[in-house]
């Protein structure tokens, strides 16, 4: 501490009442923080403690003991004992630590490096981006950025092949090369599953042994596990999802072993199932999900299971391992998630369960800001009430429209969750109707024309309020929907039903005008319809609750909303009264 150093025991019996004094250069010597103690002195006055009488002179009234405000030799560590043990992770404090000690360097395990192949004639690189789309039937490469970035935080060095061809010998020559390179690990992307120009496997087994070829996991089955003179070689499948999970539970238990250390395994938590998740027995599956406190409850909400859908682990809150003996979780039931996201932002999270719009991407990222999150599920306007109900979720969405009054929701709240006492909020107003190809080839204006020979439809799904809104408008105009090509066919959102018009799946189908102009297609416009927020009255004094209505009746909003085109908000954010019975 920076004062005066002294001999503790000529400090004894000062007091207000009895001050002593000291004398400068004779007595008390000036010491500053960090510089060593004079000789014949084991204390220090702090400064504060001072009381100058003049240049020569000060008064104390407090007393110290020996070694006070002294740090003394050997307190931190003494010569012979251990300041880091083996295997260690050296951060900023270590680095000070060994500083201290007068160690100035240590020996440390070579980083891994990692060879990654992405294989396929289809791919191309990233980088063509920069010049256009890639032409019809290439794919951009990505997997190995991912594969690349999963390396480093294990500590590892990534290192990017170039795009291979589906060419055996030359699948067979890179994988020889890479072998005898300084990688310590090689892993060969896509080509590990059993089609014509699978020739991962095959390659392996003529240049050393293939040990697996297939695991009992999903997605991730098609993985190979092989070794190739005295070096690991992995073959991971093509799909992302696939190529992201086989390899953060085969690849980088690998480099924690070349490290002599093990990673911190992700934390979990306990969750309960918004709704029932079936699943293949014999394979442990990887389910991914949205994660958010409802009451006392932690809900996990599924997302789409597709192994090429990457979208599902950016998006995704958490994992859930159904195990191999298992064939799914029944709804509600207790499970173990691993976190993908910080643990506190499930707590600032708001779970939406209902009718999908595009708008609710918009909320999610107004939210941000404000530290408050969006777990959105879509399921349709029914399934929401229905999460409601089972208490899954904060608020659902829903444009239910009454087939007898025309009226939207309320007749449906009334019957499916009249023992829940909730209020409804408008969302938007938004322009349904007909989604079609650019320049509507086939014509298609009337919902006459979806029952001709030449239409293909494409539906949502039962308990959508599209679905509801098709219904009513068909029965209005006397049309049996069973003369609908495709009617049986059916999608769980307006994207969806887009993607499927673009692609040739289908010529029509109904959704809102934001989807039809995001991809470029024409848009027949049929109705102007209600798509509301449904609040359990329980969850209205949650802060969450509160930010989220106050952000949709924001300026910013209401005007990327605006942007996306066929939307009304000039209610958004009010409560919309009951009408009488």
């Amino acid at each position: 501490m920076d004062g005066f150093a002294v001999q503790a025991e000529r400090t004894f019996g000062a007091g207000p009442d009895s001050p002593i004094t000291l004398r400068i250069g004779r007595e008390a010597w000036p010491v500053n923080t960090g510089r060593p103690m004079p000789p014949a002195t084991d204390a220090v006055v702090i400064i504060e403690n001072v009381n100058f009488q003049d240049d020569e002179n000060f008064e104390i009234e407090q007393g110290v003991v020996p070694w006070q405000n002294v740090r003394r030799v050997g307190e931190d560590f003494v010569a012979s004992e251990m300041i880091l043990p083996g295997h260690h992770h050296i951060t900023a404090y270590e680095m000070g630590a060994l500083l201290a000690g007068g160690v100035l360097s240590v020996e440390v395990k070579e980083k891994p490096r990692v060879l990654l192949i992405p294989t396929g004639s289809e791919l191309v690189a990233p980088e063509i981006l920069v010049h256009g789309e890639p032409e019809p039937g290439k794919i951009v490469e990505y997997n190995t950025v991912i594969l690349a970035g999963i390396v480093e935080a294990a500590g590892g060095i990534p290192v990017r092949h170039s795009i291979v061809q589906d060419q055996f010998e030359v699948v067979k020559q890179t994988i020889l090369e890479g072998v005898r390179s300084d990688a310590h690990l090689i892993v060969i992307n896509a080509g590990s599953s059993a089609g014509s120009e699978d020739f991962t496997a095959a390659a392996i087994r003529e240049l050393g042994e293939v040990f697996v070829h297939g695991v009992a996991m999903m997605p991730g089955k098609p993985t190979i596990l092989g070794m190739v003179e005295g070096k690991p070689v992995m073959g991971n499948p093509g799909f992302p999802v696939s190529a992201v999970l086989s390899f953060e539970v085969f690849g980088v238990p690998v480099l924690e072993t070349m490290l002599g250390v093990s990673q911190d395994r992700r934390p979990s938590i306990v969750a309960h199932t918004a709704r029932k998740v079936t699943s293949k027995l014999g394979r442990e599956e990887f389910f991914r999900v949205k994660l958010g406190k409802v009451g006392e409850r932690v809900v996990a909400a599924p997302l789409p299971r597709g192994a090429g859908s990457i979208t599902t682990l950016t998006r995704a809150d958490g994992i859930i391992r159904i195990p191999a003996s298992s064939e799914g979780i029944e709804q509600a039931a207790a499970v173990s998630v691993e976190l993908l996201r910080p643990a506190p932002q499930i707590e600032r999270t708001v779970v939406i369960i209902g009718s999908h719009d595009l708008t609710l991407d918009v909320l999610a990222d107004e939210l941000i800001p404000y530290n408050v999150f969006l777990s959105s599920s879509h399921v349709g306007s029914l399934g929401g009430l229905m999460a409601l109900k089972s208490r899954s979720a904060h608020l659902a969405t829903s444009h239910l429209l009454d087939l007898e009054t025309g009226v939207y929701n309320w007749s449906y709240i009334r019957k499916y969750i009249p023992d829940i006492p909730v209020k409804l909020f408008r969302g938007v107003t938004r322009e349904q109707g007909f989604i079609v190809r650019k320049g509507n080839p086939k014509g298609i204006t009337t919902f006459e024309d979806l029952l001709r020979d030449d239409v293909t439809f494409i539906n949502r799904q039962a308990g959508a309020g599209t679905r509801v809104l098709l219904d009513y408008h068909l029965d209005r105009a006397s049309l049996d929907p069973s003369g609908i090509k495709g009617y049986r066919m059916e999608e769980y959102t307006h994207t969806s039903v887009a993607v499927a018009v673009l692609s040739g799946v289908a010529d029509a189908g109904m959704g809102v005008l934001s989807a039809a102009r995001a991809l470029g297609l024409d848009f027949i416009p049929v109705a102007t319809e209600e798509y509301d927020l449904v609040i359990p009255e329980e969850y209205l004094a949650d802060q969450k609750i509160l930010t989220l209505l106050d952000v949709m009746r924001g300026a910013s909003f209401k005007s990327r909303v605006m942007a996306l085109g066929g939307y009304g908000v000039d209610r958004t954010g009010d409560e919309l009264s009951e009408p009488a019975s």
